[in-house]
């Protein structure tokens, strides 16, 4: 019979054991001249199994923590539970650092010191719980979640742009959740940005549009921000400038030189009606006395007839 002290006493016939039948027993002799007892311990081995209580199918890792991929498992005797992630080739053996002891098995199985996570251990795991009877498997998948990286920002088609023309700069950041992004701009009434703040474009570009453009990402793991600084060229429009400084500069010399001209063809040779030519500046000049030495020019006038 079975301890009372244990549980429910009663009889023992040949049948399949199952793991409630482990526990304290007490063996009973008894005939007319007295009674032996005799307590007897019985133990029942099973093969290994692995519930999801213990060994969950969905894991959360955080980059830069410490690895912990150990599963509980059940079996008699204990059994040693080893996960490696899949795909891993006997060229690219599994981290040995991932292969843990089972927290319920052996308390002196050697323990290792886990690695720290990286992006690089995402993926889908095999653990493996063993014991003498047997052996039982569960897949995990573990995903990590990290803070942006560097910001890459990238100014199409240059951060050295001309008055006038249209530009744009795009953001980029890796992160797990994916990140949100922001910016600080110069200010500028023609800037739009994208539908998701990834990108901003600049039409028109002034001297407004100038100086540095700074895209942060962030989730909740972090932030990151990378900068362009944006110049804007104005050379042509100098030129421009100094093109119509010219432009009026030759006008007043083009004036200047026609009025001398003017002034040096008066009173030359030509026909002249006399009548025409009385009040004119060519009838003064023809009417004018010279010196007695200077021969002047000679002046003909055709009289035309009335």
């Amino acid at each position: 019979t079975r301890d009372t002290h244990r549980g429910p006493t009663r009889a023992r016939g040949s049948r399949m054991v199952s793991r409630a039948d482990a526990g304290r027993y007490v063996c009973r002799a008894t005939n007319r001249h007295g009674v032996a007892t005799r307590d007897v311990v019985v133990t029942v081995e099973y093969e290994p199994s692995i519930p999801e209580l213990g060994c969950p199918e969905q894991r959360l890792w955080l980059e830069g923590t410490p690895v912990q991929l150990g599963c509980a498992a059940t079996g008699n005797p204990p059994p040693r539970v080893t996960c490696a992630k899949v795909g891993d080739s006997r060229d690219h053996p599994p981290n040995s650092s991932l292969v843990t002891p089972n927290d319920l098995g052996d308390p002196q199985a050697p323990r290792q010191i886990p690695p720290t996570v990286s992006r690089a251990h995402a993926g889908t795991y095999q653990c493996r719980a063993t014991n003498a009877h047997g052996s039982a498997i569960r897949n995990i998948t573990v995903a990590v979640e990290y803070g942006p990286a560097a910001v890459t920002l990238h100014a199409l088609p240059s951060a050295n742009v001309t008055r006038g023309s249209t530009f744009s700069l795009d953001c980029g950041a890796e992160g797990v959740p994916a990140p949100t992004f922001a910016w600080a701009l110069p200010p500028a009434p023609n800037l739009r940005l994208g539908p998701d703040n990834r990108s901003v474009t600049i039409t028109g570009a002034t001297a407004a549009n100038r100086g540095l453009y700074t895209c942060t990402a962030s989730n909740r793991h972090g932030r990151s921000a990378g900068s362009v600084l944006v110049s804007v060229d104005e050379t042509w429009l100098v030129a421009l400038v100094a093109l119509g400084s010219l432009g009026a500069l030759a006008l007043v010399v083009l004036a200047v030189a026609g009025g001398l001209y003017l002034k040096s063809t008066a009173c030359k040779k030509g026909e002249y009606n006399v009548r025409d030519a009385e009040g004119s500046s060519e009838a003064a000049c023809l009417h004018r006395a010279r010196p007695p030495h200077d021969p002047g020019d000679i002046f003909g006038i055709q009289l035309t007839p009335p």
